[in-house]
């Protein structure tokens, strides 16, 4: 008997969407990779130091992508004929799933093969916290073409791309993505130094001290610093007089303050009648800032006392080759690393026999690395535990050595009295 469909236009609408489904599902497993996922590839592999031909490298999904932000460290000491780089990184204090312009693939890429690159977005420049910058030093702006200057109401004064600041200027900066030195800095030894008046300033307050000394009496360039994309340039609001702006040439002003200054007076150049104010033991010039007691600054500075020694404690000097902070986009991912056993291997003494032998090694790891434009570099690759845990079933036949269940004897397992 044949059977009559009663609505062939419902199983027709079906049918193509099953089928739309399967091909989108398949157009998904076959579609590439991005760009950026492919050169982590690459990049790992050479962090990790993998020569095999048959190495497999897998796992890499966007989708448990996590992205934080966080700010780098980068210090360069040069003491003698040695130099000691650092790289130290803050804790990411929330990793959030983002879906990053660099790991998505444009349609008309993924015809031609290739990922979507070029692209900006904000989720990938990160800036730095607004900080505070006491003269007398000198600003390089790269990237600010749209920054803007408020001392304390906004002035028109074009493009900026070179800020002197005046001695007892002092200015807030907001947007930047970094700041770091132009020109390497001689530092003397011993570190820490007694003064006439019993104050006693940490090793990293006297360094700065006598930073601002030299810059006074020009015995050194002036410090200076490049900031990359800030966005404003202002005077503090606590700050009770104003700021005069002076243009010198196209692209280079002058900040400094309306009414005179006093100079500081230097650390050890007191004298019996000298009057110490509170805040030169307290603030590291020229970051007006940030405070002596600051755990970064503590940490930072136990650790130039391990690299120094006993020269921490001696005259002479060392050199400050480069000194950089930047905010950057980090991002954590898992992946997992596949690689043909060889024969003479592994040891198969503790193997059970009746398993099957594996032919492949597995190793998980996990990647943290940073966005720079439209790459995620490494910066550090952990191995971790294997995900998931594997266990092993056993026929009952096999435990109980192959017995009938006449054969085995009765249990009566205690009577539960709160059984119905």
């Amino acid at each position: 008997m044949a059977v009559r469909l009663r609505f062939p236009h419902l199983f027709h609408l079906l049918l193509g969407v099953g089928l739309l489904q399967g091909l989108v599902f398949a157009q998904g497993l076959n579609s590439p990779a991005p760009k950026a996922i492919s050169d982590l590839k690459d990049a790992i592999v050479k962090v990790l130091g993998f020569q095999s031909e048959d190495l497999k490298v897998s796992g890499f999904d966007v989708r448990d992508a996590l992205v934080g932000q966080t700010v780098a460290y980068e210090f360069d000491i040069e003491i003698g004929n040695k130099k000691y780089p650092f790289k130290l990184l803050e804790d990411v204090n929330r990793w959030e799933y983002v879906d990053l312009p660099i790991f998505r693939v444009e349609e008309s890429a993924a015809q031609n093969g290739l990922a979507k690159t070029g692209e900006s977005s904000d989720e990938l420049m990160p800036v730095l916290a607004p900080f505070q910058l006491a003269g007398p030093m000198e600003l390089w702006i790269q990237d600010g073409d749209d920054m803007r200057v408020s001392i304390p109401h906004d002035v028109d004064a074009g493009v900026v791309k070179k800020v002197m600041l005046a001695e007892g200027t002092t200015v807030t900066v907001k947007g930047a993505r970094s700041v770091s030195l132009r020109h390497p800095l001689d530092l003397p030894l011993p570190l820490n130094q007694t003064h006439k008046s019993g104050n006693l300033a940490s090793g990293l307050l006297t360094l700065a001290d006598h930073l601002h000394l030299a810059s006074l009496s020009q015995q050194m360039p002036l410090l200076s610093l490049r900031i990359v994309g800030p966005t404003s340039l202002a005077s503090p609001s606590s700050s009770p007089s104003k700021l005069k702006l002076k243009r010198l040439a196209p692209g280079l002003v002058e900040l400094s303050k309306t009414s005179p200054t006093t100079p500081a007076i230097p650390i050890g150049a007191e004298d019996e009648h000298t009057i110490l104010t509170p805040d030169r033991f307290t603030t590291l010039w020229p970051l007006a800032s940030i405070n002596g007691s600051n755990p970064n600054l503590q940490g930072f500075e136990k650790l130039l006392y391990s690299v120094l020694g006993d020269k921490a404690k001696k005259a002479g000097s060392f050199r400050l080759v480069k000194a950089e902070v930047s905010a950057q986009t980090s991002v954590k991912m898992g992946f997992r690393v596949e690689r043909s056993i060889k024969d003479g291997e592994m040891d198969w003494s503790g193997f059970p026999e009746w398993k099957t032998k594996p032919e492949t090694m597995k190793m998980y790891f996990e990647v943290l690395g940073k966005v720079e434009g439209n790459k995620v570099i490494p910066e550090r690759v952990m191995e971790v535990p294997d995900p998931v845990q594997v266990e092993d079933s056993v026929a009952t036949n096999l435990l109980t050595g192959n017995q009938t269940m006449s054969t085995l004897p009765i249990v009566h397992p205690p009577a539960n009295y709160f059984t119905l």
